[in-house]
């Protein structure tokens, strides 16, 4: 099995910039969609971004199409979330997630589809 580590959350004003990465060991990662989600306090945790395996298809709900990125280098075990022109509703835990193909696209869309979480990184964007 796979364990995720999430990094690169912290504080940032409006309209800024952050680069999120979740790192992989334990599995071969290559085999693995993975997927961005998030949670605010006190709401239920929702889709950002989804990944296939090598990369061909992204997924994005919309509050995240057009400002945010999903990449990966299965070379180096590691999915990145570039997040630009972030809001402060932009602020949460924000937690990658493993699951293994097939996926359908309403699958890919929800955390209960996903194997393997990581601890999550605080991302704050302060007006």
């Amino acid at each position: 099995q796979v364990q995720l580590v999430e990094s690169g959350g912290g504080l940032v004003q409006a309209g800024g910039s952050l680069r999120l990465s979740c790192a992989a060991s334990g599995g071969t990662f290559s085999t693995y969609d993975v997927g961005w989600f998030r949670q605010a306090g006190g709401k239920e945790r929702e889709f950002v971004a989804a990944i296939s395996t090598r990369g061909a298809s992204t997924l994005y709900a919309d509050s995240a199409k057009g400002r945010f990125t999903i990449s990966r280098d299965n070379a180096e075990n590691t999915v990145w979330l570039h997040m630009s022109s972030l809001k402060p509703e932009d602020t949460a835990v924000y937690y990658c997630a493993a699951r293994r193909p097939p996926s359908a696209p309403w699958e890919r869309l929800r955390p209960d589809r996903y194997d393997y979480w990581g601890q999550g990184t605080q991302v704050t964007v302060s007006s």
